[in-house]
């Protein structure tokens, strides 16, 4: 067995006991995850954008066929998650200069965090529901 996969016993600076590996689930690390996700697929979408809006000095036609791609249902659902990833992102960024910059942002990062979480669902409630709105409408019928 390696030795990241042994569950250890540490004490914290309060004397309690803590068992499990270096990376515990804290609300900190997995925001720490889900930024660098969030970065990496708002940064592959950029350059998606960017190679596809680029046909349309190539070939105007090409450029028709491929944004028509982008009225599937499917798709419109991909971009109610880039909004998601980008304002998490956004979101997130703020409360990590606040956390460096700010001298109390250190002992108020984990309220912080769950600040801009409200935030981010209160957001995304409304804009995901106008979002799919067209969509949902043209696939199970309405006005």
């Amino acid at each position: 067995m390696s030795d990241s996969a042994i569950a250890t016993e540490q004490v914290s600076p309060r004397g309690s006991r803590r068992t499990g590996t270096l990376y515990r689930g804290d609300p900190g690390m997995w925001s720490w995850v889900a930024h660098r996700i969030t970065g990496v697929l708002t940064f592959f979408f950029l350059f998606a954008h960017v190679l596809d809006t680029a046909l349309v000095r190539v070939s105007p036609n090409a450029y028709d066929e491929i944004i028509e791609t982008y009225k599937t249902p499917v798709v419109n659902l991909l971009e109610v998650g880039l909004v998601g990833a980008v304002l998490y992102h956004a979101l997130n960024g703020l409360r990590v200069l606040l956390v460096d910059f700010w001298k109390h942002g250190p002992r108020l990062q984990k309220p912080m965090l769950w600040t801009i979480l409200g935030i981010w669902v209160v957001v995304m409630a409304p804009g995901a529901y106008f979002m799919m709105e067209r969509t949902v409408r043209e696939m199970f019928g309405g006005n």
